[in-house]
């Protein structure tokens, strides 16, 4: 599904609480609302983000009614559809269980004008309805209504079906909210862009314009609210100060027809002032009075080169410059004393001259204290002149003061209010937007995703990669043997004698007479490289004693036995195989009558039996002779370890050409290490993709101790691909390869 990419582009006002026009103006001209009215873009961000915002928006939109053109499964959302729901009640409880049984689609049918009928998909019930009638079902009421704002797409194919699917609005809302991106353009700036993927272009840019619309939306009406609050607040501060004035301009007026006044304020003002004004001088005078008093005190108290204050306000000039000059020769004292000592001259005539300085620094400022009390006496009594004038006008006058200021106070909040009243009154009629919209949603004509040059980039990166990395992690997790090539890996001491072929389903696994199959091939190879083994028992007289053994069973010890005996009786070679696995004999898989017949466990504890009488003809070939297991013993190893084991063998080999013994897996018991001594060649089967690597160490290990000897490596049930030059380069007896075509159709 290709999805578009949407983007709008949006201005924040940045807002001022003090500022021209704003609401908030009156609250904050009365200092009431300090610092509240910072404006940060990035709560604005986190608002546009916010899931209240979205889900505001989806339910604007009914977002969370979805239409499709066909089934739900695979089929396209439509936005624009001819018919349209509007809910009138849901039920989000029963919808999420309705959507969990998959009782929320429905189909509608338009049967003939306005009658409708409306299709279940899961229970199939069906409901007659007509334009324009509620509709009631379990988890919501609607109506369906023609869509006015539909506009059929000219060449456009009809409708024919039309589902309807009632989603959760939480699931949406999250969905949405997850793929909204909300960025500051720069961060210098308040232009924010918003942008959305979506697969339907139309409804991704209502979603944008109606969630910008929604953020303005709640802009004014916080806008509002606080200037509706403002009036309120402002017209009970109204009533309150009228009542208050009303009583104060009353009591105005009943004071001054009860004291019969005029006009005393002219009379009463000049005193005030003149009572004042010698305030302000006494106050003066105290401080100078003050400052005299701490000079006085500090130079009595202080050193001699210690320098006095200067700039304390003392408005005598005479005495300020006998301080700066004080000061100026104790610095010049000091920068002399720095150098010399207390015996310099200079030190001595500026010590005189310090001490004549601060002498009549403290003269200066005794006569300025006395002068400074002096004045202080003589305004104390003019003072006293000026409060017997004033204490002549009538008690009434100071009355009548009293009711006027609190009548100017209550008139100028009064007026202060009717203004902010109207400024409120202004901002409330008109609000405006605080997101200004710089480009409205729009989308982008190509598709974000899927992009198809990716996607095959891909496919072929991932086609290639995948057989690889198979490959690869085949290879580090695979752990079994599967090719020579993993044996001399681990060892190269024990040469590998031969590699016997997988046989396949419904292939013999017999060598027979002029057998020219894989299979026998092997072992034609194998017994070649026999004789090239068996070098050190050249010299022999009799016959070879083969050992045929592995680590585990299952590896393919019988099979190999049987197949080799099979590939050297062809040769014309008298060939005996010994069932020298006393635990679990296996040669009944290929002489079916071998299972219940006496061998080798019975001549080792009966010594009466002949040994000849227990070797029996192979129906396989006429050259081979078999010598079963016999039954089994309950002690195998005791009687492997008898000395009649060794005479049994050296019976054999002057009967035989060679005698092939299948023994017992090497790891499990002891019992092919006892008779080991008495094989001239060992061939240790290996499985491959069965045995593990790490068990070939305990071949290496047993040759190492002497436990088997002229060891020789068997690789066992090769995969074709990995087997001889036969199969790899198609070297057959005249055969013609057949075409692929023809091994597909054979193996199908």
């Amino acid at each position: 599904t290709p999805i578009y990419n949407t983007v709008s582009t949006i201005i924040i006002k940045d807002e001022d609480s003090k500022g021209k026009g704003s609401n908030m103006m009156a609250f904050a001209d009365l200092g009431l609302l300090e610092g509240l009215g910072t404006n940060s873009i990035e709560n604005e961000l986190g608002l546009l983000r916010s899931k209240r915002m979205m889900n505001s928006t989806i339910k604007a939109l009914d977002l969370n009614i979805q239409y499709f053109d066909g089934d739900v499964l695979g089929s396209d959302e439509v936005y624009q559809t001819p018919l349209q729901i509007q809910l009138l009640r849901l039920n989000q409880y029963r919808l999420k269980k309705a959507i969990s049984n998959e009782k929320n689609i429905l189909e509608i049918k338009r049967t003939s004008g306005d009658d409708l009928q409306l299709i279940n998909i899961e229970t199939g019930d069906t409901f007659e309805t007509q334009l324009g009638k509620q509709v009631k079902l379990d988890f919501a009421d609607f109506i369906i209504t023609e869509n006015e704002n539909y506009i059929a797409v000219e060449d456009a194919e009809p409708i024919g079906k039309l589902l309807i699917a009632f989603k959760d609005i939480d699931q949406i809302v999250n969905a949405y909210q997850s793929k909204i991106k909300v960025d500051l353009v720069d961060d210098n700036s308040t232009l924010i862009q918003l942008s959305l993927e979506d697969p339907v272009k139309q409804k991704a840019q209502d979603i944008l314009d109606q969630l910008i619309f929604e953020y303005n939306k709640e802009a004014i009406e916080d806008k509002n609210q606080v200037a509706t609050s403002t009036a309120k607040f402002i017209d009970e501060r109204l009533q309150i100060i009228n009542q208050e004035l009303d009583s104060v301009e009353t009591g105005k007026e009943n004071f001054k027809e009860s004291n019969q006044l005029t006009n005393i304020e002219a009379e009463s003002t000049l005193f005030v002032e003149n009572a004042s004004e010698y305030a302000n001088k006494q106050q003066e005078i105290g401080t100078q009075l003050e400052l005299a008093n701490a000079m006085v005190n500090f130079i009595q108290n202080s050193r001699d080169s210690e320098l006095l204050p200067t700039n304390l306000g003392i408005e005598e000039s005479g005495i300020n410059q006998q301080i700066s000059e004080f000061n100026t020769v104790v610095l010049e004292r000091n920068r002399i004393l720095a150098g010399s000592t207390e015996r310099n001259p200079v030190v001595i005539r500026l010590n005189s001259q310090i001490s004549q300085l601060k002498g009549s620094v403290l003269s200066s400022l005794e006569r300025r204290r006395e002068n400074l009390r002096i004045a202080r006496s003589d305004l104390r009594r003019q003072m006293g002149v000026i409060g017997s004038q004033i204490s002549e006008v009538p008690a009434q006058e100071r009355q009548y003061r009293g009711i006027e200021r609190q009548q100017n106070i209550k008139e100028a909040l009064y007026l202060f209010l009717l203004q902010k009243r109207e400024e409120n009154s202004l901002s409330l009629a008109v609000t405006a937007p605080k997101a200004k919209i710089v480009d409205s949603a729009y989308s982008l004509n190509g598709a974000v995703s899927p992009k198809p040059k990716i996607i095959l980039g891909s496919s072929v990166l991932i086609g290639l990669m995948l057989p690889l990395l198979f490959i690869y992690l085949k290879n580090v997790f695979n752990n079994k043997i599967r090719n020579r090539e993993d044996i001399e890996k681990i060892t190269k001491s024990i040469p590998i004698v031969g590699e016997l072929p997988k046989i396949q389903r419904g292939e013999d696994d017999v060598v027979r007479v002029n057998d020219r199959s894989v299979l026998s091939e092997a072992f034609r190879i194998l017994i070649t490289n026999l004789q090239y083994l068996l070098v050190n028992s050249a010299n022999k007289k009799t016959g070879y004693c083969v050992f045929v053994t592995s680590t585990f069973k299952g590896e393919g010890k019988t099979f190999t036995a049987i197949n080799l005996a099979m590939t050297l009786s062809n040769t014309g070679k008298k060939v005996l195989v010994v069932g020298a696995d006393l635990r679990n004999p296996q040669l009944q898989r290929y002489e079916l009558n071998m299972k219940h017949l006496q061998g080798v466990s019975d001549y080792l504890v009966n010594h009466d039996i002949l040994l000849e009488s227990l070797i029996e003809d192979s129906k396989l070939h006429t050259n081979l002779k078999l010598l079963p297991s016999g039954s089994i013993p309950p002690n195998p190893s005791e009687l492997l370890r008898q000395d009649r084991v060794g005479d049994m063998f050296a019976e054999l080999e002057q009967l035989f050409d060679y005698i092939i013994v299948d023994t017992a897996p090497a790891m499990l018991v002891a019992d092919t290490f006892l008779i080991n001594k008495y094989a001239d060649l060992t061939l240790y089967l290996v499985r491959a993709g069965y045995t593990e690597n790490k068990l070939l160490r305990f071949a290496v290990d047993a040759k190492e101790d002497g436990k088997l000897h002229d060891l020789g490596f068997i690789l066992n049930d090769v995969e074709l691909a990995n087997f001889g030059y036969g199969n790899k380069y198609g070297y057959t007896y005249g055969e013609e390869k057949p075409s692929f075509w023809h091994r597909l159709k054979k193996h199908f």
